[in-house]
């Protein structure tokens, strides 16, 4: 078991022991790839997903994004301007501590127990060098806020400014992918969203390629600013044609504005009208937010569920198929050179076996010997090109597959010089390790179903329901002595159960 995974279940066993038999069920997964060479020996599935609720929040420059974080955590941990003010993520987590701390990248980069473990690997794989510069591009933040014990948030910069936008994305890209709630952020105050264009285009195209898609809220803030004119519908359906643009033609918005930075409306009417529709809105996105615990756990089981049918459904048979063109290339190309090699062999018995040791013997053997030297170097050649022909179209596949499992890494583990040598199959790929693959699917699914009986009563019978713990088939028996695996100064703790702070109808903006 590596440390992270050790962590992983000290951590659970003390903050939540629901996902103990989740975490075991991912390390029983990594080790059937490593067998079949799909990953780096030190590399954890589970270290690519976090296991606290995430909210990400995006969005363009000026968009209000940090002044909702501040109104939220009710405090003041983020800079605000009209302008950039930060142009680094900025990940916020709970500390006991009352003094706001500001960490480097490295402390995210560096920590398994964070979703951003090596995430520096994948940024230079964008941009080469990059990387080293993780400082550069992603912030720890540690905050004293009731209502970030259990969760994370992640604030980013605004996408259009960046010279490194790649990199920008494909760190935007990552965020999305562990996160339970995106908030998008649009400014109301321009009405005229073309210049925009790109942001939208690159976070619909996201939204509506995925499968949890309804994790997106689109949020159309400073909306009081639309009060002078009295035309908030106009401006909802400016945006809503913007989207219908970017390809996404379902969905809405949803209309807020801070109380703490808001403009005066002077006719009573309208200001309670506006505040009205905000606190709606609010309350909405709020009721969200307190679903992401329960939401947290189909999350996991979801993932894990995907990634073994990723690896057996869509890995394996890429992989298998481009070995099986490699190993007949390989052995097509050996029948063409090895016959004249061989032609010449048998020439070499006929004409030397009989004769007595001499020097033409001698000469002989050693032009057979120089030949079968020379076709197994023009073999080691040829394997290796077919090898790279092989390599090329999985990184095509990969690229548009988009999946988790290094198939390029699963090929060359078994791209050997000399295939023939063993069984046609992929080397680790066994009926033990099929039957592992099967055993984590079917308790991916009862525990779903579990979930499901705990939240749901179709039958409309008075059951007493088991507490969760004692219901998921995931579950393993916690270890004894349970150690937190985060320091209390950064550990998110249970989430709270008081009410998020709503506006108050009286509150003059």
């Amino acid at each position: 078991m590596t440390n992270y995974s050790e962590n992983l279940e000290r951590h659970l066993t003390q903050e939540n022991p629901v996902l103990l038999g989740a975490a075991r069920s991912f390390e029983e997964l990594d080790n059937v790839a490593r067998e079949l060479g799909l990953i780096d020996p030190e590399y954890a599935s589970a270290g690519q997903i976090s296991w606290w609720p995430v909210i990400s929040v995006l969005g363009t420059f000026s968009a209000g994004k940090s002044t909702f974080i501040n109104h939220l955590l009710q405090t003041r941990i983020q800079r605000t301007g009209n302008q950039a003010v930060d142009d680094k993520f900025t990940v916020l987590s709970y500390s006991d501590d009352t003094e706001s701390r500001t960490l480097p990248g490295i402390a995210l980069d560096a920590d398994p127990r964070f979703p951003f473990f090596q995430i520096s690997k994948e940024i230079d794989q964008v941009l080469q060098g990059e990387g080293d510069r993780i400082n550069a591009y992603l912030q720890l933040k540690t905050c004293g806020s009731p209502f970030l014990k259990g969760k994370i948030i992640i604030d980013s910069p605004g996408f259009d400014a960046d010279p490194q936008r790649d990199t920008i994305l494909a760190i935007t890209k990552h965020i999305i992918d562990i996160s339970d709630l995106v908030l998008v952020f649009f400014d109301a105050r321009h009405p005229e969203p073309g210049a925009m264009k790109d942001t939208l285009r690159y976070l619909v195209t996201e939204t509506i390629k995925r499968h949890d898609s309804n994790k997106f809220l689109f949020i159309l803030n400073q909306m009081d600013t639309t009060a002078r004119e009295d035309n908030p519908e106009e401006v909802v359906a400016a945006w809503h044609r913007a989207l219908a643009e970017s390809g996404l033609v379902t969905g809405r918005f949803y209309t807020i504005f801070s109380p703490d930075v808001s403009v005066p409306i002077a006719d009573e009417t309208l200001r309670q009208r506006y505040l009205q529709r905000r606190d709606r809105d609010w309350a909405e996105i709020n009721a969200r937010i307190q679903q992401l615990e329960i939401e947290r756990s189909y999350r996991i089981l979801g993932t894990l569920e995907r990634l073994v049918e990723e690896f057996q459904d869509v890995a394996l048979p890429e992989i298998e198929k481009v070995f099986k063109t490699y190993r007949k290339r390989l052995i097509r190309t050996d029948c063409a050179t090895f016959l004249p090699v061989l032609g010449a062999a048998g020439y070499g018995m006929v004409e030397f076996v009989p004769l007595e040791p001499n020097l033409l013997v001698m000469a002989g053997s050693g032009v057979l010997a120089g030949l079968l030297l020379v076709w197994s170097r023009v073999h080691v050649v040829l394997s290796k090109f077919f090898s790279a022909l092989g390599v090329r179209t999985l990184k095509k596949r990969q690229k548009t597959l988009n999946i988790r499992w290094d198939m390029v890494r699963g090929f060359r583990a078994n791209a050997l010089p000399w295939p023939f040598f063993r069984k046609p199959g992929l080397m680790g790929w066994s009926r033990r390790c099929e039957a592992q693959l099967f055993s984590i699917r079917q308790r991916c699914k009862e525990s779903i179903q579990s979930l499901n009986d705990l939240y749901t009563n179709p039958s409309g019978r008075s059951e007493t329901v088991r507490p969760v713990e004692t219901v998921l088939p995931l579950e393993i028996e916690s270890a004894a002595e349970p150690v937190s695996a985060i320091p209390d100064e950064m550990e998110p703790g249970p989430e709270p159960s008081q009410e998020l702070p709503t506006r108050p109808e009286q509150e003059s903006p």
